[in-house]
């Protein structure tokens, strides 16, 4: 399961927040802000997207959600970035974290230590390469893990000595942009490369964060165009909701 999160402003439902949690505290609420989570669950080629609008954090929301799945199911794999409001205490999943936001950091300080981050990089494409190939060939999920095992395994191994080494022989500033990037990795390591141990676990959360869509945007043209939602929900999809958006400007 994949899911990730973003302020949204819809001011009614934020003073309906803000009201209900002082009417039921009697003290000044210290949630205030409304959140959009989009949950994205996967199962061999079926794929259920949910949006969850409200006061709740996209792990809060995933709890609610998995309450309702049958327990004789193992628990599900969580794809997520690495803040803590994605990891309330009472989840019971296997943990990954989106390589992608890892490679982000190195990304966002490569101008300032151009040749270190350009070796992480260059190991991480070659894991994107990897996984690209294993799509390519249509291996199933053991035969993915086994693909990673054998040509991304030792890649990641070296990199991980070589962050190691930059903390440890104190190559590099720890506050630094590049120490606090190689910090976020290795502190994430294992949830960071549970697709070298799982099948079925992805690289990243970028699924949820397809189609070059603003979530806020694309949310409310949904919310002005309820009507046409409720007859027409396929024309209304983040991938092609804009061409429907065209079509109902000009008639």
């Amino acid at each position: 399961m994949k899911y990730d999160s973003l302020t949204m402003k819809i001011l009614g439902l934020s003073q309906g927040c803000r009201e209900s949690a002082e009417a039921e505290s009697g003290q000044k609420a210290d949630r205030t802000g409304v959140f959009t989570s989009g949950i994205v669950s996967i199962f061999d080629d079926y794929r259920i997207s949910l949006f969850f609008t409200g006061p709740d954090h996209a792990g809060e929301n995933l709890v609610a959600l998995l309450k309702q799945r049958s327990c004789e199911l193992g628990p599900p794999i969580q794809m997520c970035d690495a803040l803590s409001r994605n990891m309330p205490a009472e989840l019971d999943t296997i943990l990954a974290n989106c390589l992608a936001h890892g490679r982000r950091q190195f990304v966002d300080v490569a101008m300032n230590f151009p040749q270190e981050c350009l070796y992480v990089l260059e190991v991480l494409k070659e894991v994107y390469t990897n996984d690209g190939e294993a799509r390519r060939q249509g291996m199933s999920g053991e035969q993915r893990l086994k693909w990673h095992q054998q040509e991304s395994g030792p890649r990641m191994d070296a990199l991980k000595a070589w962050l190691t080494d930059q903390i440890e022989q104190h190559k590099v500033e720890p506050n630094s942009g590049l120490g606090e990037a190689i910090t976020y990795m290795l502190k994430h390591w294992e949830a960071l490369t549970l697709f070298l141990r799982g099948p079925a676990a992805p690289l990243d959360n970028n699924t949820c964060e397809l189609n070059k869509v603003n979530a806020f945007e694309y949310l409310t043209v949904l919310q002005k165009h309820t009507h046409q939602l409720a007859s027409h929900p396929d024309a209304w999809m983040p991938w092609n909701y804009r061409g429907t958006l065209q079509k109902v400007a000009t008639r």
